[in-house]
């Protein structure tokens, strides 16, 4: 019996000191976000170096189309070719006709002019510098709140809550619809990648004067995968938009996109956008 209560406290001491320990080593959730927008960065810089298959679902206006395509880079910026049309593979025709295409492209690029070749990259850089800047803005407008710990795809993950930060002033148009939204990011305890993001609008925000407005029900998650353990990309990206322009034309809208099939394009292909960033 004595035996039995010594083996009992014992194990109620260990217990005890193991969870003071993850206590004191939990980081802070401006640790977290410091070094998890480090790793965002780290991935962003390399994700031009990989070929992937993107499906898309959009939906606006009652009707939705499905569209698959393999994403390549070509010459410095990136190439969409459709595999397939609302999940049915293409016919052999079409197939036909979507190589002619691409061939023709890559012909076209091949003997460009420096300056289309340098606007053609400049575009493409602009657009993922924009996507870019609103993912890496989400840390300076919230205020993060450490709510927990959980097992999300059998990796341990913290959980923070997100809320706007009283007095930020966003850089642009597009930044000030996060002054009306609320969030949630689970955050990967062995990486600090981004395991996955949930944000949505709690409060309207309008843009442009009253011209346009984007209010509550707009919401939007993204959910990330390892390809390597250094390196996570996007695996899932949903939006819901609930907005009005000129104050009455609704322009509703809705977007699912999966991605999948990572894999590392040709060294060249990826050369001029890389040693632009």
């Amino acid at each position: 019996m004595l035996r039995d209560a010594r083996f009992t406290w014992s194990a109620i001491t260990v217990l005890a000191l193991a969870a003071a320990v993850r206590s004191i080593a939990a980081p802070t959730p401006e640790e977290i976000m410091q070094k998890s927008v480090a790793a965002t960065e780290a991935d962003w810089r390399e994700a031009p170096a990989y070929a992937f298959i993107n499906r898309e679902v959009a939906s606006k206006h009652g009707s939705t189309t499905v569209k698959t395509y393999e994403v390549t880079m070509i010459e410095g910026s990136q190439y969409n070719r459709l595999v397939a049309l609302n999940d049915r593979p293409l016919s052999p025709g079409e197939r036909e006709e979507e190589a002619r295409k691409l061939q023709q492209e890559i012909y076209k690029r091949q003997h460009e002019s420096n300056r289309e070749r340098n606007r053609r990259i400049a575009k493409y850089r602009k657009e993922r510098d924009q996507d870019h800047a609103m993912t890496k803005e989400m840390a300076n407008a919230f205020e993060f709140k450490l709510i927990g710990e959980e097992r999300m795809d059998g990796r341990d993950t913290w959980v923070l809550d997100a809320s706007p930060k009283p007095g930020y002033a966003p850089p642009n148009h597009e930044a000030r619809v996060l002054t009306g939204m609320r969030g949630k990011l689970w955050v990967d305890q062995a990486t600090y990648q981004w395991v996955k993001v949930e944000a949505q609008v709690v409060r309207p925000v309008s843009f442009f004067g009253f011209l346009a407005r984007v209010g509550p029900g707009t919401r939007f998650e993204l959910e990330q995968r390892p390809v390597r353990e250094d390196l996570w990309l996007p695996a899932h990206f949903g939006m819901k938009v609930n907005a009005t322009a000129l104050g009455f034309i609704s322009e509703n809208s809705a977007e699912d996109d999966t991605y999948r099939d990572y894999r590392p394009s040709p060294a060249a292909a990826v050369a001029d956008i890389q040693s632009t960033q």
